[in-house]
């Protein structure tokens, strides 16, 4: 079974309702980005990060629910083992039913101790102190050690980079959904894809990309139900 590989930015999920960062009325225009965002914001008011995080993220995400392009992408599973690199920290490609999904920018319904990163837990939680999607400086693990949101800040390494670069490279067939192409280093990886891969790419204001690149400028819903029909042709 061929190898597709899909890489998804804040396009495919905008059309369920989320709201993106960095268009016009996004969330940057609300939210000074290196104070919700940042390495350097946590430590100066963790209180602020949870806050955005708990009350406002993780409650939009709960009321939105997955489109067609994330149940397409569920779809061809049925023709080719599909790979999700999502550059989203929503959970609607799992909640569409996908089973292979990885994360390059953390979890949004997750969070991890401070001390133990690699203690990480999804919410609703019995196992914290606070029980729901809430959580503030005050909540604490099993252990008793302070959790922070399983997102990766802004001056923060991306630890799922290199096995995404290598889920790149080894596709049959590559697909990038609904992202400007501008993030680092999400957008690098383009780069890897072997040469000769056929790639896709799916966003209703694309990037400027080579020429062998197939473009499909629709939005996701749009342009998954097109790559569906090309790719069973």
């Amino acid at each position: 079974m061929k190898k597709l590989v899909v890489s998804t930015g804040a396009g495919i999920s905008a059309e369920s309702g989320m709201m993106t960062y960095r268009d016009a009325g996004g969330l940057w225009d609300n939210y000074p980005v290196m104070e919700v965002a940042s390495a350097e914001g946590f430590a100066a008011n963790p209180r602020l990060i949870h806050e955005f995080y708990s009350n406002m993220r993780r409650k939009m995400t709960a009321g939105v629910m997955p489109n067609a392009a994330h149940k397409g992408l569920v779809e061809l599973e049925k023709d080719f083992d599909v790979r999700v690199i999502t550059q989203n920290v929503d959970d609607l490609h799992e909640r569409a039913g996908s089973k292979h999904v990885l994360h390059l920018h953390g979890e949004l319904m997750k969070v991890r101790s401070m001390r133990h990163p690699e203690r990480v837990y999804s919410l609703p939680c019995d196992q914290l102190t606070d029980k729901g999607l809430e959580t503030t400086v005050d909540t604490r693990d099993p252990y008793g050690d302070a959790v922070r949101p399983h997102i990766v800040f802004f001056g923060e390494s991306v630890p799922n980079f290199e096995p995404a670069c290598h889920l790149v490279q080894q596709a049959d067939i590559l697909v990038i959904i609904g992202t400007s192409l501008v993030v680092y280093p999400a957008a690098a990886l383009l780069q890897y894809a072997r040469q000769g891969t056929p790639i896709y790419y799916i966003d209703p204001n694309p990037a400027a990309v080579p020429s062998w690149v197939t473009v499909i400028p629709k939005k996701a819903t749009e342009g998954v139900a097109d790559l569906i029909g090309l790719l069973r042709q």
